[in-house]
Parts: structure tokens; C-alpha cells; sequence
């Protein structure tokens, strides 16, 4: 007899440590609340875990909502994109001031003091069709209007309702830290990290970062493609190629704008680059030095993987294991004398780490830069001024990439940027690298610990922020992941994430990869484009 989680292991939630706000069953995210046979595999999720806390950031967010429609009935937020621990918000139709962050603050906690139930209910089609008209609501009508399923979820807590489309917790009570913080043209939404799920971490502005994202939405805003259903709309009224074409000439743009930014940057000898897996940096690399030639610089590509210390002064993780990722895994003092020498006119033996061997080896490659020539650097490193300490900054021209997803599925629930990236790396692997997607999601989590580690804190360093997503990537990317993450069977950990992607992709309606041109930076995750590894 099928029973729900919260009781089957009652005991261990009331006795953790930290709130328990979701589980896995059978290797599949589940509500606390949902009905499984007792004799399945259940794992509890709570707040001190990574996918604890993104139900805790949806569970908020919910909780926001239920406050401003008490307070604020008639403001139109929108949850727009993630900005260190806090999701930037905007309010269409009115404006946000301090006096009514405070009303809703005290709202939002008076909900969780009361600890309240959230509800999740299921409608039929029908069902879900009265709802909406007899309310007159455009909460929840995305997942009606965009799915054939004869069964739609939606969230009831008291007289509010709402539709988010991954688990959430079933009480208020569990997010008991929290801020509403007035940012630029609307609100932070503040929330813990995992790090230490009791305390509000520092807020690290990232200006540079929100303009670069802020740019993309208002664009999108005023092509009237915001959401997935808009989106959609635009594939089914056979306008996708105009908006493929606007969404290439935008990335096109930019790429020429920073070449221009580099060439009026007097003394600039160096370009770095650095971003997180599946940014896409090959091609924007490739498409940039070809702007960089219109300018009169001839780009000069230097990896700095050819500069691993030997592989017995390779540091080693907490496990024992060999770090590749920190920074002291690379020969910075070589590296930094080659650079300088360089930089000085002079000729260098360039190295070839041999990876087999754990050592670099050296087959007669000279470099000598001319006068017009500029060296293009990409690696994760390339932002932290320690990789290059001995050039000046004056010769230094820093660019930080990556794909800033600013599509949502409706005013309440984003597409992450982390999802967008990992469906990019899914296809990829399994097109280049011969990878199944449960290998690529087995290693997902290290590579986002390496990013946080390496990347993220020094992307306001960067000159310059690229935006690599395109708005119509997932309706492309889909008929490719889709396979691949519906191969992986529920005996495999991974699993869940294969469905909880697979739930996102079956939003988006199909767009052919034929359509995207072979200039795209899309194409380096697809194949077939003008510009290769």
C-alpha cells in the first residue's frame, strides 16, 4: 500500500538536523507529500545539500509570491536570473521602494512563523481549464498551455496558489533565512548557501554581471521572446529563422564591440579569456580573432595546458587525488617568464605537456610575436592576475564568457544558466567525446565545485562579459539530448537529473539544426560549424 514519504520515515525527518524539503525515490525527486510503495530505495533531501538548497531558493520564491499578492495584489513580478546567493527580481508595473520590501519581508515571515502546508494538487485537463477561467489567472497557464499532459500540478498554500515546476518543500517553515535587498532597477531575493545554511552569506555585487544579463532581457523583452511560450509561439508561426538570424547578429555585435574595445585599449599585448564548461570559448576565441584582424591585430594562440608542473609537484585534493583544476597545478613562473619574454620582442621554445607522461617536453616550437600580433590566452585561470602576475595590466585585456540564460518559463521559474551549459556538454560529449550522458552528469557536480572555485570569484575582474547563450539553443539542443538522457534508467544515479532535465526540454518545441548557421556558436556543441577545437 502506497504511502506518503512524510510518514513512511516520519521519525528521520522530525530528528535531522537540518529541514528535510524533498527526496529521492527510486532515483527520481519527489515531493515529501507524494505516494510511493515503502519498499522503494528513499533518500531524504535536506537544506544542507546542493539540491537541498535549490529547493529551498523554489520554495522561497513561492513563499514571495503568496507575500506580495497579499500586500501587493496587483504588482507583476518577475523572477528574472540568479546573482551570487540571490535571484534579481523585477516588478513590471510598479516601482520597488524600501518601505514596500519591508511590508513583504514582514509578510514572508509571518507565512513562515506560521509554518503553513503547501499543497500540490493534480487537475485534470478539464479540471485545470475551469480553474483558470473561474480565477482569471495567468499563474500556472504556462504549464497548461505548453504541455499535452492530461494532468497539471499546480501549489496551494491557504488562499494563494501558484505553479513551480520542481519540487517543493510541503511546509513555509523550512526557509527561515532570508532578505529582500533593493538592487538597481528592482530587488534581490537573499537566501542562504550550503556553505552555511544559518547565516546570510555577503552579498559579492556583481555589477558587471547583472548589466551583462540585463542587456540580453531587455533585448529579448522587446523581440517579445521572454519566455519559452513565446518562444514557441515563434516556431509555430514559422518566424524561428528571423529570430535565429536577430539572435547570431547580436552575439556578432558584441563580439565586434569587445574587438573594438581591445584595439582602443592602447598597449594591449594580451587578451585572456576565461569562463565554465560549455561556454562555448573555442568558437567565440576563433570568431573574435577574426574581428581582431578587421582591427589590424593578428591573434597568437598560446595554451596554457602546455604549462602543468610536473605531475609529482601536481597538489592533491582532500581525497588524495591530483588537482588539475587549482592554479598551483600550473608552472606560473615558467609560464609568466615565457609571457614576459615575449612581450620583450624575444624568441621562446614553446613547451608540449605531455599528459601520458605527467611532463613537458620540448620539440623545437619557437614563438617570436611581431609588432601587430597579440597573444590570445584561454583557460580557467585567466582571470586571476596570479597566472600572468609579471605583465602589467595596461597590456592585459581580460573577457570573462559564459552562457547567461535569461529565458524563463514564466514570471516565477527560470531556466539556470548551469542547465543550459550542462544540456550544451551532454550533446557534446556525446557527439565528440563518445560520452553517455549518466558519465557526463556523474561529473557535472566536480566541475561546478571547480568553477566556484577558480572562475566565479574573479568574473568582475574581466574588461569584458560575453553572453554566449542563445535564446532559441534548448529548442535545437533538445531533439539531440533528449535520447540520450532518456537512455540513462532509473537504476543509475543519475537519473534523476536525466529527468528533471528531460522535464525542462519537454517544454520547448523542436527546432531544426539545420536552420542554425554554421557560424554559430552552437555549432561547437552540435558539429558541423565553420570553426573547430
Amino acid at each position: 500500500m502506497e504511502k506518503k514519504i512524510s510518514e513512511i520515515l516520519k521519525d528521520q525527518i522530525e530528528k535531522s538536523e537540518y529541514p528535510v524539503v524533498g527526496a529521492k525515490y527510486n532515483n527520481e525527486y519527489k515531493d515529501l507529500d507524494d505516494l510511493v510503495n515503502p519498499e522503494g530505495n528513499i533518500e531524504l533531501i535536506d537544506i544542507n545539500s546542493k539540491e537541498g538548497m535549490k529547493i529551498y531558493r523554489r520554495t522561497l520564491t513561492f513563499i514571495m509570491g503568496m507575500a506580495f499578492t497579499h500586500i501587493y495584489p496587483e504588482a507583476k513580478i518577475t523572477v528574472d536570473y540568479q546573482l551570487s546567493n540571490a535571484m534579481f527580481c523585477t516588478i513590471d508595473n510598479m516601482e520597488v521602494t524600501e518601505e514596500m520590501l519591508e511590508k513583504v519581508s514582514k509578510e514572508m515571515q509571518e507565512i513562515i512563523n506560521q509554518d503553513l502546508k503547501i499543497e500540490k494538487r493534480t487537475m485534470t485537463r478539464q479540471e485545470a481549464e475551469k480553474f483558470f477561467e473561474v480565477n482569471n489567472t495567468s499563474r500556472g497557464r504556462l504549464q497548461f498551455d505548453l504541455q499535452e499532459r492530461q494532468e497539471i500540478n499546480m501549489h496551494f498554500c491557504g488562499d494563494y496558489f501558484n505553479y513551480i515546476y520542481e519540487t517543493i518543500a510541503t511546509h513555509t517553515g523550512a526557509t527561515k533565512i532570508f532578505d529582500l535587498q533593493k538592487y538597481s532597477v528592482g530587488f534581490l531575493l537573499r537566501y542562504p548557501s550550503v556553505k552555511n545554511v544559518n547565516v546570510l552569506p555577503k552579498f559579492q555585487n556583481t555589477k558587471k554581471l547583472h548589466w551583462a544579463l540585463q542587456e540580453y532581457e531587455t533585448i529579448y523583452k522587446v523581440l517579445n521572446v521572454g519566455t519559452v511560450y513565446r518562444l514557441n509561439k515563434t516556431v509555430k508561426e514559422n518566424k524561428i529563422r528571423d529570430l535565429i538570424l536577430l539572435s547570431e547578429a547580436l552575439h556578432e555585435k558584441k563580439i565586434s564591440q569587445i574587438a573594438d574595445k581591445v584595439a582602443a585599449k592602447k598597449g594591449v599585448k594580451m587578451i585572456l579569456i576565461a569562463g565554465p564548461s560549455s561556454s562555448g570559448k573555442t568558437t567565440f576565441a576563433q570568431r573574435l580573432g577574426i574581428q581582431l584582424r578587421i582591427n589590424g591585430l593578428k591573434p597568437v594562440t598560446i595554451s596554457v595546458d602546455n604549462y602543468f608542473v610536473e605531475r609529482p609537484d601536481t597538489p592533491k585534493n582532500e581525497k588524495g587525488e591530483y588537482d588539475f583544476e587549482c592554479i598551483e597545478a600550473i608552472d606560473t613562473e615558467l609560464f609568466n617568464k615565457h609571457l614576459v619574454a615575449l612581450l620583450n620582442g624575444e624568441e621562446v621554445e614553446m613547451p608540449e605537456f605531455d599528459f601520458h607522461v605527467g611532463t613537458k617536453r620540448y620539440n623545437g616550437k619557437k614563438l617570436k610575436l611581431n609588432d601587430d600580433e597579440v597573444l590570445v590566452i584561454e583557460g580557467i585561470h585567466c582571470l586571476n592576475d596570479k597566472l600572468t602576475e609579471r605583465i602589467p595590466q595596461e597590456q592585459k585585456y581580460k573577457i570573462y564568457i559564459s552562457a547567461l540564460t535569461v529565458l524563463n518559463m514564466d514570471h516565477y521559474n527560470r531556466i539556470s544558466t548551469t542547465d543550459t551549459r550542462l544540456v550544451r556538454r551532454i550533446v557534446r560529449d556525446n557527439q565528440f567525446r563518445g560520452y553517455s550522458a549518466a558519465q557526463t552528469i556523474a561529473t557535472w557536480n566536480n566541475v561546478n565545485r571547480g568553477e566556484e572555485r577558480n572562475i566565479f570569484p574573479f568574473q568582475e575582474s574581466a574588461d569584458s562579459i560575453f553572453n554566449t547563450s542563445l535564446i532559441y539553443e534548448l529548442g535545437v539542443l533538445k531533439a539531440e539530448a533528449e535520447p540520450l538522457l532518456e537512455s540513462i534508467t532509473n537504476d543509475l544515479p543519475q537519473y534523476a537529473e536525466a529527468q528533471r532535465l528531460l522535464e525542462i526540454l519537454r517544454y520547448f518545441e523542436p527546432i531544426s539544426k539545420d536552420i542554425v548557421p554554421s557560424h554559430s556558436l552552437l555549432k561547437e556543441f552540435l558539429g558541423g560549424g565553420d570553426f573547430k577545437g
